[in-house]
C-alpha cells in the first residue's frame, strides 16, 4: 500500500495544545476572581468558584452536587460528605464561611426553579451543568484577571487549596485524605511544589 502524502497524514490530537498538569491558582488569583464575581453579582459563578476551592472535588463530582449534599434546610453545613464517582469511596470536605455565604445566597433562586441540583443546567436535556460548561466558566474567570487560560483547567480548582495546605503544613497525608486519593503516590503530584519551594522548606530544618 503506497504511503499517504505527508500533508495528508493525521495530525496528533494534541498538536498545538498545552499538555500536562494544570497550575493551581495562587491566593492573589483567588482573591482577584472573587472580587470580580462579587462586583458582577454573579451569584451562581461565585458559589461554584468558592465551593470548588473548598471541596477540592473533581469536576464530575462538583457539577452533580445536590442541595441536600451540603444543606440542612436553608442552611449550609460546615462539612459535607459525598461518594466520588471515580473511586466509589466517600470523601469529606469543609465549607468555609466564604463559601457558606455565597452558596446560601444561591439556593433561594434554585428553590424558585424547583431544582435539587446546586448548579442546574439551562438545557432541558441535562439536570445540571456539564463538566464542559464548568471548564468554560473556569477559562472565563482566569482570563478576566489576565492569566493564560491554556495553563489552567478544572483540575486547577481541585489543586488550589491542596497546594496551599501542603505549603503551609508539609502534611502530604492530610492532603491525600482531603482529595480522597486511595494511594499516596497519586497525591504527590498535586501540591505543585517546585524545587525552590522544596529548598525553602529544607533550609528551615536544622539537625
Amino acid at each position: 500500500m503506497p504511503a499517504r502524502p505527508a500533508d495528508r497524514r493525521r495530525q496528533p490530537w494534541n498538536k498545538g495544545l498545552l499538555i500536562g498538569q494544570k497550575k493551581p491558582l495562587e491566593p492573589k488569583h483567588v482573591w482577584s476572581i472573587r472580587v470580580r464575581l462579587e462586583i458582577a453579582q454573579a451569584k451562581r459563578d461565585l458559589a461554584i468558584f468558592n465551593l470548588a476551592i473548598d471541596s477540592k472535588l473533581r469536576a464530575c463530582d462538583l457539577v452533580k452536587l445536590r442541595q441536600d449534599d451540603i444543606c440542612s434546610g436553608a442552611h449550609v453545613r460546615r462539612r459535607a460528605t459525598i461518594v466520588q464517582k471515580k473511586t466509589g469511596r466517600p470523601v469529606r470536605f469543609e465549607i468555609t464561611e466564604q463559601s457558606k455565604s455565597s452558596v446560601e445566597a444561591w439556593p433561594p433562586i434554585l428553590r424558585a426553579k424547583g431544582s435539587r441540583y446546586l448548579f442546574p443546567s439551562r438545557l432541558h436535556a441535562s439536570p445540571h451543568i456539564s463538566t464542559r460548561q464548568y471548564a468554560r466558566l473556569l477559562h472565563r474567570w482566569v482570563e478576566s484577571i489576565g492569566l493564560e487560560s491554556a495553563s489552567y483547567g478544572t483540575h486547577s480548582m481541585r489543586r488550589t487549596k491542596a497546594a496551599q495546605i501542603y505549603r503551609k503544613t508539609g502534611n502530604l497525608r492530610a492532603v491525600q485524605l482531603l482529595l480522597g486519593h486511595t494511594k499516596l503516590e497519586s497525591t504527590v503530584r498535586y501540591p505543585g511544589i517546585e524545587v525552590d519551594d522544596a529548598l525553602n522548606i529544607a533550609e528551615q530544618i536544622e539537625l
